[in-house]
C-alpha cells in the first residue's frame, strides 16, 4: 500500500469547511428556536396593530382633518411600531448576545465558529431581517387595519400615495436598526440589565434630556442627530423642498435619517466587533 494512501488527514476538506451561509443559517435557527425571542418579534407586531386601532377608534375625539392627509395616517400608523418598536428590537438585540454570554453557551458558539466577527455579523444580519420583517408586518398591517376606519370620515390615504409606502419601509428599517444598535451595545457590555439600561437611555432618555438642557447649538444638533429623531424622520413623509439636512432649521429628512440610524447601529455594533476579539468568551 501506498505511503501517501495510509497518511491521515489533519486538515478540513474545503468543501466541508464551514460557509457563512451556514453561519447565517444556524444564527437564524437560534433566534427562531428561543420563545423569547420569538415573543419579541410578535410583541412588535402586537403593540403596532393595537396602538393604531386604539388611535384610529378614538380618531374622531381627538380631532380628524378636514381632507386626506398623508402625515395624519402616517402619525396614526406608525407611531406604535415606531415608538414601542425600537425598544423592543432593541431588548431582542441585546438578548440575542448577552443571552448566551449569561448562560454561558456563547463558548460553544466560538467553538463552532472561531472568526468572532463572522458570528457577529451572521447576528446583525439575521437580526436586522428578522425586525424589520416584524415591523413591515406591523406597519402594513397597521394601514390596513385602519383603511376603513378613516374611508368611513374619507380621508382614507392608499398605500401608493407619495411618501407613504417609502415612509412604512423606512420606518419598519429603522426598528431593525434599532436592534443592530442592541445587538452593538450587548456584545460590548455582555450584561443584559445594562446593555437593557443604555438601549432605553440612547433611545428614550436621551432626547429627553436633550430637550430641557440649556438650548445651545451643540445641543440642538445632538437632539437631531440623535437615534429616535432619525426614526421620525425614516417614517414620516418626505419634505418636497429636497434638503438633505439642515440643522440650523432643525429638519432632518428621510434620507438624512436612514443615515444617522445607520450611523449609531455601525458605530456600537464596531465597537462590539472590537470588544469581541479582543476579549475572551
Amino acid at each position: 500500500m501506498n505511503v501517501l494512501e495510509n497518511r491521515r488527514t489533519t486538515g478540513i476538506p474545503a468543501h466541508d469547511r464551514l460557509r457563512f451561509a451556514g453561519v447565517l443559517r444556524s444564527e437564524f435557527i437560534k433566534l427562531t428556536s428561543l420563545r423569547s425571542t420569538v415573543g419579541l418579534l410578535l410583541a412588535i407586531i402586537a403593540c403596532g396593530l393595537a396602538i393604531s386601532v386604539v388611535l384610529g377608534v378614538t380618531a374622531e375625539g381627538a380631532g380628524l382633518p378636514d381632507e386626506p392627509s398623508v402625515a395624519f395616517m402616517l402619525d396614526q400608523v406608525t407611531v406604535g411600531t415606531v415608538l414601542f418598536g425600537q425598544l423592543i428590537a432593541g431588548v431582542l438585540g441585546v438578548l440575542v448576545i448577552s443571552g448566551e454570554y449569561s448562560s454561558g453557551t456563547i463558548q460553544s458558539t466560538l467553538i463552532a465558529v472561531p472568526a468572532r466577527v463572522t458570528i457577529l455579523a451572521a447576528k446583525a444580519i439575521v437580526l436586522f431581517v428578522t425586525a424589520t420583517a416584524a415591523a413591515l408586518v406591523a406597519m402594513f398591517g397597521s394601514w390596513a387595519v385602519t383603511y376603513p376606519m378613516f374611508a368611513a370620515f374619507g380621508i382614507e390615504i392608499g398605500v401608493t400615495a407619495p411618501g407613504v409606502l417609502s415612509a412604512l419601509v423606512g420606518g419598519s428599517v429603522y426598528v431593525g436598526l434599532a436592534g443592530v444598535l442592541g445587538l452593538g451595545i450587548g456584545t460590548v457590555l455582555r450584561s443584559v440589565a445594562a446593555s437593557v439600561a443604555t438601549v432605553i437611555s440612547i433611545i428614550l432618555l436621551l432626547p429627553i434630556v436633550l430637550s430641557v438642557l440649556p438650548a445651545s447649538p451643540l445641543v440642538r444638533n445632538l437632539h437631531l442627530l440623535s437615534m429616535s429623531k432619525a426614526g421620525d424622520a425614516m417614517s414620516g413623509p418626505p419634505d418636497a423642498g429636497g434638503v438633505f439636512l439642515d440643522l440650523a432649521d432643525g429638519y432632518v429628512s428621510s434620507g438624512a435619517g436612514w443615515m444617522v440610524a445607520a450611523t449609531w447601529a455601525g458605530i456600537f455594533v464596531v465597537m462590539g466587533a472590537i470588544q469581541l476579539r479582543r476579549k475572551d468568551a
